[in-house]
């Protein structure tokens, strides 16, 4: 059994601007994103970490740096999804809404000049259980990565239909854990270690990306 610790990236800049960032370049942490970071690390201090892997897109990497781990190691399957011509101000987003791909089934269409959303699942389920696949039993790795990314891997590991994975919700900086046992993964806790006072007082719905803006819009 190998414990796969999945930590979205602190709140970014774009989060809190509403805005798609995707894997476009010069996205950093926001003052609350660092300070989680420093957080989520005294939450792992006393845990035996085998492995550490991160995302190549910088909110990821800054992330892993303030938690403790510098030296993670890069894997281009934990990326973003590149959003392609949704990639940018939240009225781009609200534009691909209306264009029905999102707000028929989450997988339905492909994104403009981008990366399809089944292409995303199976590229990041993928990743991750060849990563717990490299490390013995008993194992704890810690992955940091991205919300869509990080849904779809939990969708796999629970076994939920493709079109599914946007009905849970990963905020930045959230933790959840899967044990991998061969080829029946154990989902141990989902979006952990957030604020609660703020998850319950947000009007929350499914987003592309999982962004955090003040008054997010449904898909």
């Amino acid at each position: 059994m190998t414990k796969v610790v999945l930590i979205r990236h602190g709140r970014s800049t774009a989060n809190a601007e509403g805005i798609l960032a995707g894997r476009a370049p010069g996205v950093p942490l926001d003052e609350t994103g660092r300070a989680q970071a420093v957080r989520l690390g005294e939450l792992l201090a006393g845990t035996a970490i085998a492995g550490a892997f991160t995302s190549p897109v910088q909110r990821c990497r800054e992330t892993a740096t303030l938690a403790g781990f510098a030296s993670a190691e890069v894997v281009e399957g934990l990326s973003e999804c590149d959003y392609g011509a949704w990639t940018g101000p939240a009225s781009r987003r609200c534009a691909a809404r209306r264009s029905g791909a999102t707000s028929r089934s989450p997988l339905e269409g492909d994104v403009p000049r981008g990366e399809s959303m089944v292409e995303m699942f199976t590229r990041a389920s993928t990743a991750v259980r060849d990563l717990a696949g490299r490390h013995g039993d008993g194992d704890t790795i810690v992955v940091f990565s991205h919300g869509d990314p990080i849904k779809a891997i939990l969708a796999d590991a629970f076994g939920m239909r493709l079109d599914d994975f946007q009905r849970l919700h990963v905020s930045p900086a959230g933790v959840s854990i899967i044990e991998f046992h061969h080829d029946r993964p154990l989902v141990v806790c989902i979006n952990a270690g957030g604020d609660l006072g703020s998850l319950l007082a947000a009007r929350s719905a499914p987003t592309v990306g999982g962004e955090t803006s003040p008054n997010p819009r449904r898909l």
